[in-house]
């Protein structure tokens, strides 16, 4: 009996970490064939170029979608998405996989989903189910309604894709893969390596071994015009706190150049010394890096999933997580230098967290193989009205 062809799109940075264990899983899974495609701002430079790392962990790579126009802005975005039907629909039309495999709610994830659907692929959606504050959940939803299998993070997502219409048979709580590294980390916790050396970046050397937090914070595409003021008060922040700080790179959403300007306006005028800054990192040495942290600032979703089992406290800032499913090591702030520097300050003199599972239990990647070896993977289905 021929191996099923699972398709799997990649498209940013943090969407190889959402998925690494299942990747391999798939990889791994004597039913199953691996069909990896790398797309947008995953083959870009200047946001990280996670495409090395996935290369360096062994996976072969099917195709490669250039697709990320200029601009970080609304304009581009819907540009960007719609090069990317284009470009996947010929990928997809070439591989002829059996399912394809789209991850969570990033805005050019729908080019996957449409290029997919509209062609009679079954589509697996993972991590779908979840609300935010921005236009990923309007396109995280979307993608719930375009896909015939949902293996969602957790059962409070399950329950919303439940309400909104789809199958509760085809709607399977299998954690978050992220959350399988999580527990790797975990259990081998220390930190074996020096960032600065290792991944270069830019800024002073950093007596960091005593202490440090690490600060990530994107723009918000429905606040993009913001994005550098908001960015501005954080790096006050950061700067008046004095402690080591490894920050990292935006990603690619409307809002980007707004906080890369703002970073190296602060950056040349203010001098701080107290900061290094990334690009990227490997998602293990990442892991590693905020399980040995004091704490992590800004707004990405790790604070929510990987932090809730690793137990490290979040200040959390803004409205990108709004709504998200949390726990008690998440501390939520505005856009206001005094409350960051404020909350900052009592998260680094918080002992860390107990593990919560919410997300999962780390072996999602598995579960995620095994369902798709083993379910029904069809395209129609049955709608009651």
């Amino acid at each position: 009996m021929p191996k099923r062809k699972i398709c799997v799109v990649v498209t940013a940075r943090p969407s190889y970490s959402r998925i690494k264990t299942a990747l391999t899983a798939i990889k791994e899974h004597p039913k199953l064939e691996l069909q990896l495609v790398i797309a947008g701002s995953a083959l870009l430079d200047r946001y990280g170029n996670a495409i090395d790392f996935i290369e360096k962990d062994g996976f072969e790579i099917s195709a490669k979608v250039f697709m990320v126009l200029e601009g970080e802005n609304p304009t581009t975005m819907a540009k960007t998405t719609g090069l990317g039907v284009m470009e996947l629909t010929n990928v997809f039309y070439n591989l002829k996989p059996d399912a394809v495999l789209s991850i969570a709610d990033r805005f050019e994830t729908i080019a996957t989903s449409i290029a997919a659907a509209y062609q009679n692929i079954p589509l697996v959606h993972i991590q779908g189910g979840e609300v935010t504050g921005s236009i990923d959940e309007k396109v995280r939803h979307a993608n719930t309604k375009l896909a015939d299998l949902h293996l969602v993070a957790s059962e409070d997502a399950r329950k919303r894709v439940i309400k909104l219409g789809e199958n509760p048979e085809k709607v399977i709580n299998t954690g978050c893969p992220s959350i399988d590294l999580a527990k790797e980390i975990l259990e081998s916790p220390q930190l074996d390596f020096d960032p600065i050396e290792k991944y270069g970046g830019v800024g002073s050397a950093l007596n960091w071994k005593n202490a440090y937090i690490v600060v990530m914070q994107h723009p918000v595409t429905t606040e993009y015009q913001q994005a550098k003021a908001h960015i501005t008060e954080t790096l006050k922040a950061v700067k008046k706190l004095d402690m080591p700080a490894f920050w990292f790179w935006p990603n690619v959403d409307a809002g980007s150049d707004g906080t890369s300007n703002g970073i190296r306006a602060f950056r040349e005028l203010e001098k701080p010394k107290n900061i290094h800054f990334f690009k990227n990192m490997q998602p293990k040495d990442f892991l590693r890096l905020l399980k040995n942290s004091k704490a992590l600032i800004g707004n990405s979703s790790v604070g929510l999933r990987e932090c809730a089992y690793l137990g490290v406290p979040v200040v959390n800032i803004g409205n990108r997580q709004f709504r998200r499913l949390r726990t008690k090591n998440v501390m939520d702030v505005n856009y206001d230098l005094n409350e960051i520097l404020k909350a900052t300050e009592k998260a680094i003199g918080t002992h860390h967290f107990k593990t919560s599972n919410i997300y999962g239990n780390g072996d999602s990647g598995k579960k995620i193989a095994e369902i798709l070896a083993t379910s029904e993977l069809t395209y129609a289905k049955t709608i009651t009205y």
